[in-house]
């Protein structure tokens, strides 16, 4: 096993433990302000410092952890759900004019990134945890149905799908039984990656407002609210920016040592 696999699983645990434990305990109640102990240095009763409105840093960045987590994980699975069918569907179909309905559209999906998205659905909707998923899952859609059908296309000139055929076993039959087994692998590292994007994409949502809602903590919103305080309390922006960027490394990490360990090329050339 590679030592970023090691790294990134134990960095990506750590923070899906805090998420987990968030659920039964945190040190303090975030919605409670003490303005009396605001913008207060780490100490032994607050381990990472206080906020501008006295709220434990540490809580904040466990309820965080579970907000941040949730809505990239969701994203990521109604991706990953709609986005693999359509690619497998497609890569079924190569050729036809529904194949070319579909890669038309995930074309015109690509032409939005995800935070224009938000805005678009906020705009209609309003801003909260709900859209956010909803935005970036849309943007994940195209993502995961163009890879699936990359990936895919090869192995319906494989002799094992040419025996499926001759069996007289259906081309949806083919792709569950035979097609998707073989890719599911690449699904899962993929799914990785885009789990880290859809972190830094709910931080960024939330960073501009349009992400969870107070008193949802957040860790972009953490940002948000820290950034005119760098000078006076530092710590108030360092600690939710070292989460971001620890759970996002530890998730890249994760996934290039899941890809290295799958992908039967690479372990060819390092043999």
């Amino acid at each position: 096993m590679s030592r970023g696999l090691v790294i990134g699983a134990f960095l990506t645990l750590v923070f899906v433990a805090l998420a987990c434990v968030s659920f039964l305990w945190v040190p303090y109640d975030i919605e409670t302000l003490q303005i009396s102990n605001k913008l207060k240095t780490p100490n032994l009763n607050h381990w990472l410092g206080t906020d501008h409105f006295g709220r434990d840093v540490l809580s904040m960045v466990m309820m965080g952890a579970r907000t941040s987590i949730a809505v990239a994980l969701l994203a990521v699975g109604i991706g990953m759900a709609i986005g693999v069918p359509l690619g497998l569907f497609s890569a079924a179909r190569r050729g036809s004019f529904l194949d070319e309905i579909i890669m038309r559209g995930n074309d015109l999906i690509f032409a939005f990134p995800s935070l224009v998205i938000a805005i678009l659905i906020t705009a209609v909707f309003g801003a909260s945890a709900v859209n956010a998923i909803v935005a970036i899952g849309i943007f994940n859609i195209p993502v995961f149905a163009r890879l699936t059908r990359a990936v895919a296309l090869p192995l319906w000139e494989r002799d094992f799908v040419l025996s499926a055929r001759v069996c007289g076993k259906s081309e949806t039959r083919i792709s569950v039984e035979h097609i998707f087994p073989n890719i599911m692998n690449l699904m899962i590292v993929q799914g990785t990656i885009q789990f880290s994007l859809g972190i830094l994409a709910e931080a960024s949502l939330s960073y501009i407002g349009l992400g969870a809602q107070p008193p949802t903590a957040s860790w972009g919103r953490m940002l948000a609210d820290a950034q005119t305080l760098v000078s006076i309390a530092p710590h108030v922006a360092l600690v939710p920016g070292l989460a971001i960027l620890l759970m996002v490394l530890g998730l890249n990490l994760m996934g290039d040592g899941l890809r290295d360990r799958f992908d039967p090329r690479i372990k060819k050339n390092r043999t």
